[in-house]
């Protein structure tokens, strides 16, 4: 409805080491009950959650294959089907054990979620000391910052349509109530709120009109069709537990009710060691199936008596909710000042952006995943007197991903005045080329592979945009794929750097390890002195990266070597680093520079990040610095210096050049 507030569903689930059959059916299951309750609930979107936890003292970054193999997990049983007004997507993040509260409360807080649901799981880990039942999310139960459900084993919501509600209008009755009449409306089912009265009170006197308030109130806002799927039950028992319990076992799907039920001062010091309270945990224990362990369940195997089981409880007030995320904001900036923040941060980065391309080779999804969000890909390739192999970069991309699967919308080479064939060759390949001095002319022309690409992005359309270098010798779609696969899944993302074994060629023998100098010996030394948030960077100066126009069109471009540390430090201060992110392309064959071109390229590289430096008084120096190199030749006339001037000139970021934003007037003016 028009006007209504976004409302968002977190399904949290824990991480699955070394996923077994097992625990496909048992994810298969939750990710279907969580799906079928955000429906139920009207709800904008589901998230799909994974918490990796990791042990002190261990660094955070060791979370980062863990991360990689729980998100392809994810991504395989949610399916790609982004037909349906639900968005649904699924999502990693790593932090400490200790901290798992915390990260949760974090996430809720980011995304604003309104309902979390959290597998049983998570309250089923015995303390390795006392051997106590004890929960790693127990601050998030006692203190929920938004409406909580606990999901038990076994639950499945898409053919429940006899449904049991154990609440006598408590604090958590009404969100009970309002989750079981979602599932009940959706599946045309009923729901019956069961009214216990104790078996030692004088039945003949008994009169439930004391309790007609609570009914009521529960019913009160209900329309008439609402009403006709409740029904009112009283039964006589002990106590709440084996009421409940009998009755559940009456042909029941579901058994919804309130954590903490019928908990009074005698069990407060209980519920800090049980946030479920005592009925709900011995309901939750007795009822319905029971968790197998590995290598017992095989889906047709699961265990089909009894009700799952479905515990609430109702988060914080609003206002509440905004107070918590302004004083999370201040406890982040008082750890800003700690010593070791920078370094937990780029941990946690590294863990969290770190992908691998074979995350994304699902061609169909990406396919459909750009689609459903509106969004278009160009890919720009800069040339330079490559016709030894562009042809085949060309090929190996353009049959994949462009002809026979639409993934890539455009394909444009940008040459920069190229003297061999590698123009023709593009151009009998079906690719149309554009000759970089001769775009925007007005604004004239340098030479260098970063005024090749900053000019392409007035040529190129995409929402997306992707450049590979045209050297490479083994070309692969997923150079493309693994690129724009984290930009498509991760909306934060802005700007993402690919990574991958660079084997060196010496003579006529290859070694597998040796590329990458300039990377290891200059800018990461450099990136962990003055910018160590960017420390985490495998490789900075690869020449694959992608990132949405929006962040580009932002940014200034260097034209040499500098292009790449130029924006990967631009995209830190505008952005900030969870925009960047990392893709493992997994192995790149291409020529290998003499280590005196590679001596100049780190020469320009350094001014660049000097020039950072001054410009964000980080450092000052006295007088400009040299922008000449004394090169040591060695010929047959004996020993020598050649003197060069090397500087990488800086272009403005494509927003300011007139022609620019004349062109893309419309959509500029949209998203201002």
């Amino acid at each position: 409805m028009e006007g209504t507030p976004p409302y968002r569903v977190l399904l949290v689930l824990e991480e699955r080491v070394e996923a077994d059959e097992a625990d496909r059916v048992e994810l298969s299951r939750l990710i279907r009950a969580g799906r079928a309750l955000a429906l139920a609930q009207q709800a904008n979107g589901l998230t799909v959650l994974c918490l990796i936890p990791v042990a002190d003292p261990q660094s955070l970054s060791e979370g980062a294959l863990p991360a990689q193999a729980q998100r392809s997990l994810l991504d395989q049983l949610v399916g790609g089907d982004y037909s349906e007004a639900m968005e649904l997507k699924t999502t990693v993040r790593v932090c400490a054990q200790a901290e798992l509260s915390q990260e949760l409360n974090d996430v809720i807080i980011e995304n604003q979620i309104n309902l979390a649901l959290l597998e049983a799981r998570w309250f089923d880990h015995p303390d390795e000391e006392t051997g106590e039942a004890r929960t790693h999310l127990d601050e998030v139960l006692r203190r929920p910052l938004c409406d909580i459900a606990i999901i038990g084993p076994g639950v499945e919501i898409d053919q429940s349509k006899k449904l049991l509600l154990a609440a006598r209008g408590g604090p958590f009755a009404e969100l009970a109530l309002r989750l079981a009449m979602g599932v009940a409306a959706q599946n045309q089912g009923e729901v019956t709120m069961l009214h216990v009265v104790r078996s030692d009170a004088d039945a003949d006197g008994f009169d439930d009109s004391g309790d007609d308030t609570a009914y009521s109130d529960l019913l009160r806002g209900m329309t008439f069709e609402q009403r006709k799927r409740v029904r009112r039950r009283q039964v006589v028992g002990p106590n709440a537990q084996e009421a409940i319990v009998q009755e559940a076992q009456q042909g029941y799907n579901l058994v919804f009710l309130g954590a903490s039920m019928n908990i009074g001062a005698a069990h407060a010091e209980a519920l800090l060691q049980n946030p479920f309270g005592p009925v709900a945990k011995a309901v939750l224990d007795t009822v319905g199936p029971k968790r197998k362990r590995k290598a017992e369940v095989a889906e047709s195997e699961l265990p089909k008596a009894g009700p799952g089981v479905i515990i609430v409880r109702s988060g914080a007030p609003r206002d509440f909710y905004f107070a918590r995320l302004q004083r999370r904001k201040q406890q982040s900036q008082a750890r800003m000042a700690s010593e070791d923040y920078i370094s937990r941060l780029v941990d946690k980065w590294f863990a969290e952006n770190t992908f691998d391309s074979e995350e994304f080779n699902d061609i169909e999804r990406l396919i459909a995943s750009k689609k459903s969000q509106g969004l278009t890909i160009s890919l720009g390739l800069p040339a330079l007197n490559e016709e030894a192999t562009i042809g085949n970069v060309i090929s190996a991309v353009k049959t994949e991903l462009f002809d026979k699967y639409p993934l890539l919308d455009e394909i444009v080479v940008i040459d920069s005045e190229s003297t061999d064939r590698t123009v023709a060759i593009a151009k009998e390949l079906g690719v149309p080329v554009h000759v970089h001095p001769d775009i925007l002319k007005g604004s004239g022309t340098r030479r260098g592979k970063g005024e090749a690409l900053w000019k392409s992005l007035y040529v190129l359309r995409g929402d997306i945009i992707c450049w590979i270098d045209t050297d490479i010798k083994n070309p692969n779609p997923n150079f493309i794929y693994g690129l724009v696969g984290p930009l498509l899944k991760e909306p934060s993302l802005q700007y993402v750097k690919g990574y991958y074994r660079r084997p060196i060629t010496v003579g006529d023998k290859v070694y597998e390890t040796g590329g990458g100098r300039v990377t290891e010996l200059t800018i990461r030394p450099l990136f962990n002195l003055f910018f160590p948030e960017l420390s985490g960077i495998i490789q900075p100066l690869a020449g694959e990266y992608a990132g949405r126009r929006s962040c580009l069109e932002q940014l200034p471009f260097f034209t040499g070597y500098g292009v790449e540390t130029g924006h990967l430090i631009d995209v830190l201060e505008r952005f900030g680093l969870s925009a960047l992110g990392q893709v493992n392309l997994r192995e790149r064959q291409h020529r290998n520079q003499e280590l005196g071109a590679l001596s100049q390229m780190a020469f320009a590289i350094t001014q660049v990040v000097i020039k950072r430096l001054e410009e964000r008084e980080k450092l000052r120096l006295t007088e400009d610095v040299n922008r000449t190199m004394k090169l040591i030749a060695l010929g047959d006339q004996g020993l020598r210096l050649d003197v060069r001037h090397i500087e990488d000139h800086e272009r403005p970021s494509m927003l300011e050049i007139p022609e620019y934003r004349r062109m893309y007037r419309k959509r500029l003016i949209k998203t201002e």
